[in-house]
């Protein structure tokens, strides 16, 4: 959806609805945690690679904020609120540093959306989104942990990317996809920009069919 949204402050629906996501999100990254744990166990010698294969399901709440708000800062913002729901009140093993790696993974999921000015929401710019949210915050996790010197590096960068890719960026697109469909968007900006969409788009083939012989139009 491309349809333009004019700049304003968020309002209390708006924030609230962040508020929401950034809190159910939490609860499911930390379930996420208890699985990479779990990963971890069942792939035995390799496990330490298993954060990177769900890497991407960290990513979620950022583009799913982003697509249906449209303002600048709402991913950085949910994803750090999942974070916080993490360490503050479920406990993370991971520790306050969780809240930076947070911050990391919003800049870099949101960056492609800023880029398209808010207004882009194909297939691609989701899967940009999810690689960069994904890719940002390894080049940190990296200098963190000393993964640059190590021979599995590029292992770990690929997996992570390609997790990026799809649960942090093409998941999202179905799960907005299909809350959009049932139309408890529809006093959001995406909901918004999906009627405009529509009546142009019935405007159109009014237009198309305004030129046809009477008898083509009874026809259809």
């Amino acid at each position: 959806m491309s349809a333009l949204v004019p700049r304003r402050r968020l309002t209390l629906k708006e924030i609230v609805l962040v508020v929401v996501l950034g809190t159910v999100f939490g609860f499911l990254y930390w379930a996420f945690v208890q699985a990479w744990t779990a990963l971890s166990i069942a792939m035995g010698p390799a496990g330490d690679l298993a954060q990177h294969f769900l890497a991407g399901s960290w990513l979620l709440v950022a583009p799913i904020a982003i697509a249906i708000v449209r303002r600048p800062g709402v991913g950085i913002l949910a994803e750090v609120l999942a974070s916080v729901i993490e360490v503050v009140f479920l406990g993370s093993a991971v520790g306050p540093m969780l809240l930076v790696a947070a911050f990391i993974q919003g800049v870099g999921s949101e960056l492609p959306f800023a880029f398209g000015r808010y207004r882009r929401f194909g297939w691609g710019r989701y899967a940009l989104s999810g690689l960069m949210g994904a890719g940002l915050v390894f080049f940190w996790s990296a200098f963190r942990f000393g993964w640059f010197g190590q021979d599995l590096v590029l292992v770990r960068f690929g997996v992570q990317a390609l997790s990026g890719v799809i649960l942090g960026g093409l998941l999202a697109k179905v799960i907005v996809d299909g809350l959009l469909r049932t139309g408890v968007l529809a006093n959001y900006a995406i909901g918004e920009a999906a009627e405009r969409e529509r009546r142009a788009g019935a405007a159109a083939d009014g237009a198309d069919g305004a030129g046809e012989p009477e008898l083509v139009r009874r026809e259809r």
